[in-house]
């Protein structure tokens, strides 16, 4: 029987093999915005994992909009000529795998440092560069204090979306995803704890929306119907004040009266917050929209099990999931999933590798034999 992880999935005209994503994780590695050797290693290795679909991290549409001086870039000729390198190279290793692109732009959290290199702004001799974002509000304490956007400003974001999202489809991605979350640009219009704005764009839930409903429907329009287009939202800032359920609900239903085929729904980011991580806790945002809005919906944040990602699907709390991660943890995943559930003929081997799998290799019943000892508390 298969498994409601394994089933597939059918999100606009796309249709992924199963319903587990990889999501869009940044590596930190680009070279002025261009995909690396790194890239060329992580995407290949994601491209035998067996996932349906596998999202590239978030892609600035801008060179000012990169989070930090190593963050992947879509936005000239150098950086697509650069990410058509290693696409075309880890399409050439994938089985049955979609390809998908998170394109985003940092606004007020932009030229920041690595992870690794301290996680805060760029301090002076770090080569910072002026941020920008809804109202001049920074993040937090230490943090630049980015330009009110002007109308000007508005419309070049817009059509730096709409020309990236163009490269995209050029570059043969079958899903291209905006970013509206995790505290970046959209999701500064998006919360009134980072718009303060009185125009146009700040105000009312209609207000701060018009930006990124603009944006969905520029880039539908340019995308065609043979793409599909998702936006990563916020289901609630974790916050007085902030984004509610309710206005992702609304957010949502607006998105899908303009085109959009699915949603991934997480949370916070936007300003400092207590954020109550556990596993699967942000599981019920997914689920409320789901449920209100009928929209194809993904779930994402802290699921690792095979068991608690079939549960999410059968329970209907969404249609896919997203694991960021356990895939670095596990980069195959999927397979361990499929022997978890006892799904192992939905699994694509390539086969170079298929010694390897459930059906030739006698590590694979070693490793369960392991697993049900741990879950026995077995010695």
């Amino acid at each position: 029987m298969t498994s409601n992880l394994f089933s597939p999935l059918r999100m606009g005209s796309v249709e992924l093999d199963n319903r587990i994503v990889v999501a869009p994780m940044c590596q930190y590695s680009a070279n002025d915005g261009c995909a690396s050797d790194w890239h060329l290693m992580n995407l290949m290795q994601l491209a035998v994992s067996g996932a349906g679909l596998v999202m590239l991290e978030a892609t600035a549409v801008e060179r000012h909009g990169r989070i930090t001086h190593g963050c992947l870039g879509l936005y000239s000729d150098v950086t697509e000529v650069a990410l058509g390198r290693v696409m075309a190279a880890a399409r050439g290793v994938g089985q049955g795998v979609r390809w998908g692109i998170q394109l985003g732009h940092a606004g007020r959290k932009a030229s920041a440092q690595r992870p690794w290199e301290g996680r805060g702004a760029l301090g002076e001799g770090e080569d910072p560069w002026q941020t920008q974002g809804p109202s001049a509000l920074a993040f937090t304490n230490g943090w630049h204090t980015p330009q009110a956007m002007t109308k000007d400003d508005i419309r070049r974001v817009r059509d730096s979306f709409v020309d990236s999202a163009k490269r995209a489809a050029r570059l043969g991605f079958e899903v291209v995803e905006i970013h509206a979350a995790h505290g970046y640009l959209l999701h500064q219009f998006l919360s009134p704890l980072a718009n303060q704005r009185d125009d146009e764009y700040g105000g009312s839930l209609a207000k701060r929306m018009r930006l990124p409903l603009d944006i969905a429907a520029a880039v539908r329009d340019a995308l065609g119907a043979d793409i599909a287009l998702g936006f990563r939202i916020t289901g609630t800032d974790w916050k007085d004040g902030g984004i509610t359920i309710d206005e992702c609900v609304a957010f949502t239903e607006a998105l899908k009266a303009v085109g959009v085929d699915y949603v991934c729904v997480t949370s916070g980011a936007v300003a400092p917050a207590a954020i109550p991580v556990e596993p699967g806790y942000q599981v019920h945002l997914a689920e409320e929209v789901k449920r209100r809005t009928g929209m194809v919906t993904r779930a994402v944040g802290f699921i690792a099990d095979p068991h608690q990602a079939e549960a999410i699907l059968a329970n209907q709390q969404a249609d896919c999931v997203a694991l960021g991660r356990a895939f670095i943890d596990d980069p195959r995943w999927p397979w361990h999933a499929a022997e978890v559930l006892g799904d192992v003929n939905r699994i694509r081997y390539p086969g170079q590798y298929e010694r390897g799998g459930a059906q030739l290799w006698p590590g694979v019943a070693l490793r369960q034999k392991k697993r049900r000892c741990v879950m026995k508390a077995c010695p």
